[in-house]
C-alpha cells in the first residue's frame, strides 16, 4: 500500500542509526526517540534541515518561542543553520554537527533535537532517509545525586510524540513538493 505524500503513515518510529549523534544520550539512559521517513530522489542534509525548520507547523513553534522565551527566528536563519553558517536557531545552540546530521540542544539543555539524512533506495531506485529525533534529559537530583525524568514529561510525552511524526511528515511534503515544482 502506498503512502500519500503527506501521509502521516509513511512515518516511522524506530531505532537509531549506530553513527546517530544521538546515540550518546540513548546509552546514558534519557529518554530518546527517532522517527524516519523516506523521499525519492537524493535531498542533501541542508535541504532537509532548511525544510523541517521552514514548514507550517515549526513556523507555529517559532512564534510560540518568540513570544514565549525571547527566541525569534525566521527562515533565513533556518538557511543559515542549514548551510552550517549559524550555530543558534531560535532557543537552541548547535551541540554537534556532522556532514549528515545535526544535534542542537535547547538553550537550557534540557531536550536535544537531531536531524540525519542519509542515502537509501526505495523500489530499486534512489531514495534518501530521513530522521528525526530527540532526547530529554534526567533532572539530576542533588539530594540524592538520582536522575529522574521532570513531572511534566510523562504528560507531555504523547503531544510530543505526535507533533514529531507531524514536523517531519510536513518536512518530507515540504521536499517532495519542491521535487515536483508545487
Amino acid at each position: 500500500m502506498r503512502s500519500g505524500v503527506g501521509s502521516m503513515s509513511s512515518i516511522e518510529k524506530g531505532e537509531l542509526p549506530e553513527d546517530a549523534l544521538l546515540s550518546k544520550y540513548f546509552d546514558s539512559g534519557d529518554y530518546t526517540d527517532c522517527y524516519s521517513t523516506r523521499v525519492p530522489g537524493e535531498v542533501s542534509h541542508a535541504e532537509y534541515v532548511e525544510a523541517f525548520y521552514t514548514t507550517l507547523p515549526f513556523k507555529t513553534e517559532r512564534i510560540i518561542l518568540k513570544w514565549a522565551v525571547a527566541r525569534p527566528s525566521t527562515d533565513e536563519d533556518a538557511r543559515e543553520l542549514a548551510a552550517g553558517r549559524a550555530e543558534k536557531f531560535a532557543a537552541w545552540y548547535v551541540e554537534e554537527r556532522q556532514e549528515q546530521q545535526i544535534l542542537l540542544s535547547d538553550y537550557r539543555g534540557k531536550t536535544r533535537s537531531w536531524l540525519m539524512s542519509a542515502p537509501s533506495t526505495h523500489d530499486g531506485a534512489s531514495a534518501t532517509t530521513l530522521y528525526f529525533g530527540s532526547a530529554v534529559l534526567r533532572d539530576q537530583k542533588t539530594t540524592t545525586n538520582e536522575r529522574r525524568m521532570g513531572r511534566g514529561f510523562s504528560f507531555l510525552l504523547g503531544f510530543h510524540k505526535l507533533y514529531s511524526r507531524v514536523l517531519l511528515s510536513s518536512a518530507r511534503s515540504r521536499l517532495i513538493g519542491a521535487r515536483n515544482g508545487s
